[in-house]
């Protein structure tokens, strides 16, 4: 259902509605504050870090009909930050406010074979893959989709439920181990490296862009994002954008979005997934353009107006994740973050977590610089100092 008042717009001194208490909610919240907004947190976490910085915390589940309710009576408009979030609880909220993104296009999101499906239908090319809801399905797979990647349809994020195949026998192992559930399976491609593009499009249909970020993950986490003139090649982060608005396009989506992709060995770009809100791989936008990923968040779920996003520095981030806590041993200590501070262009962004545990994000770090030279040196220089391997 669609509110009369949807495009209206929401002024500073309103409040707005964040489901999901983690660092994505608590720099939405930030970000809103600074411009003059009262923020309210649905996360049943009594330590979230998005609710200790909020004005209201709302201290149910996701699908609390009291909960959602205390949001929905609080919030001029309300978004989300984590994909997990069920759709049926945005469907619910937008019954009696503007929501942003829409829980259909959420649920997309939520689930590898209608992701799958969605960029196919927006002519965006993806990994042949498969989808394996049943024995008959697992026994039809292609041979030449092996080796491949073996992933849940749903519920994962940062490389968890993934099992690697290379054989028919492992493909039938794998989807033994994770549970015989809802998989897809991707076929491994030469990979050179990956990118991701971060849009954000509004309710009239304005779209703008973040330069496109060049990233390496590690374990199945980010690790670096790399964001200056000629990261990629010109026709391929072009190429990139173009195909990350045809996804946002083809979604009617609202709000900020990321898209992923595999750079191939051939120059060719994948698309691998997609995030419907802010992304690790855009925090650099806090420090190096004139409007951060989590502004533009902000100006999508009011209806302001959208404005390209200029970047006035070469920058690199680096993700702090938990055991940089744990260089000397079982018991955590906190890094040296005196010594990075010393460093010229570093900003330090720590998420209020209250434990460090490894593999956890703690925060990142963003390096600016007039340079991608320098940039780089002075990143290396910090990657140095908190025992991060070298890129």
């Amino acid at each position: 259902m669609s509110h009369a008042d949807d495009r209206a717009v929401i002024l500073p001194g309103a409040t707005l509605g964040v489901l999901g208490g983690g660092q994505l909610g608590r720099m939405f919240a930030h970000a809103a504050q600074a411009m003059g907004y009262f923020t309210a947190v649905l996360d049943p976490d009594a330590t979230s870090p998005a609710g200790l910085v909020s004005h209201h915390h709302v201290r149910t589940g996701y699908e609390d009909a009291q909960g959602l309710a205390e949001l929905a009576q609080l919030c001029a408009a309300v978004t989300t930050e984590f994909e997990n979030v069920p759709a049926g609880s945005l469907n619910q909220l937008a019954e009696r406010l503007p929501v942003s993104p829409a829980g259909a296009a959420v649920a997309i999101a939520q689930d590898r074979a209608a992701e799958k499906a969605h960029f196919v239908k927006c002519g965006v090319p993806c990994a042949p893959y498969a989808v394996i809801e049943t024995a008959e399905q697992l026994a039809a797979v292609n041979d030449a989709l092996l080796p491949g990647i073996l992933k849940t349809a749903r519920m994962g994020y940062d490389g968890k439920g993934q099992i690697r195949v290379k054989t028919r026998d492992e493909l039938v192992a794998g989807w033994n181990a994770l549970g015989k559930v809802a998989c897809v399976l991707e076929k491994m491609l030469p990979l050179a490296h990956e990118c991701s593009v971060i849009v954000a499009r509004g309710r009239d249909g304005t779209i703008v862009h973040l330069p496109v970020q060049r990233n390496l993950h590690r374990d199945g986490i980010l690790a670096v994002t790399e964001v200056y003139e000629g990261n990629l090649p010109a026709a391929q982060a072009e190429q990139a954008v173009a195909a990350a608005k045809s996804v946002a396009i083809g979604l009617e989506y609202v709000g900020v979005l990321c898209v992923e992709f595999f750079v191939l060995d051939n120059g060719q770009l994948v698309v691998n997934e997609i995030a419907p809100r802010p992304h690790n791989s855009g925090h650099y936008s806090q420090n190096a353009l004139d409007v951060s990923q989590f502004e533009l968040q902000v100006r999508c779920m009011t209806n302001l107006p959208l404005v390209q996003p200029r970047q006035h520095s070469a920058t690199v981030m680096l993700n702090l994740l938990g055991d940089l806590w744990f260089k000397h041993g079982d018991t955590a200590q906190t890094p040296a973050w005196e010594q990075i501070l010393a460093l010229p262009g570093a900003h330090l962004h720590l998420y209020g977590k209250v434990d460090a545990k490894r593999a956890r994000k703690m925060g990142h770090l963003n390096i600016t610089a007039a340079t991608p030279e320098q940039a780089r040196a002075t990143a290396l220089k910090a990657a140095d100092i908190l025992g991060i391997p070298a890129f």
